[in-house]
């Protein structure tokens, strides 16, 4: 195999891992694609622009990190739990971001109208999925 191959396949596992956002009952914060790398949010981060400096710090931290340094992902970076991949999913779809968060509310207001827990939670991924949008993050 000649050096120049033997480069662009390190090129391109250094470029296929991608920066995810995962929300769930036990976890919040950033996650590799590739390895178990995270970087959890604070518990007491509310403040949105404290938010999107963390943010940029955990993009430092993931650009930074080496994925042989940690265990490989076993199954989806997206926890079933996590309302992220259903927005995605929606914006995937063709549906603006803003339209989605709206779509998916709906949907979670049908699906857990006894849970006023899982309502604000959802609401609360639904604000800062797009907070995420509109810094570029996703």
């Amino acid at each position: 195999m000649d050096r120049s191959t033997q480069d662009s396949r390190t090129s391109q596992s250094k470029t296929a891992r991608q920066l995810i956002w995962t929300s769930n009952h036990s976890f919040h914060g950033w996650t590799c694609s590739q390895c178990e790398w995270n970087s959890p949010l604070p518990t007491l981060l509310h403040d949105p622009e404290a938010k999107t400096a963390f943010d940029r710090l955990a993009a430092a931290k993931f650009r930074d990190h080496k994925c042989a340094d940690h265990l490989s992902r076993l199954g989806s970076a997206d926890d079933t739990d996590s309302f992220t991949p259903r927005i995605r999913k929606l914006v995937s779809q063709g549906f603006k971001p803003k339209d989605a968060v709206e779509l998916f509310l709906q949907e979670i207001a049908l699906e857990y109208r006894n849970q006023p827990k899982v309502l604000e939670q959802a609401r609360a991924d639904g604000e800062d999925f797009l907070r995420r949008v509109r810094a570029g993050l996703i």
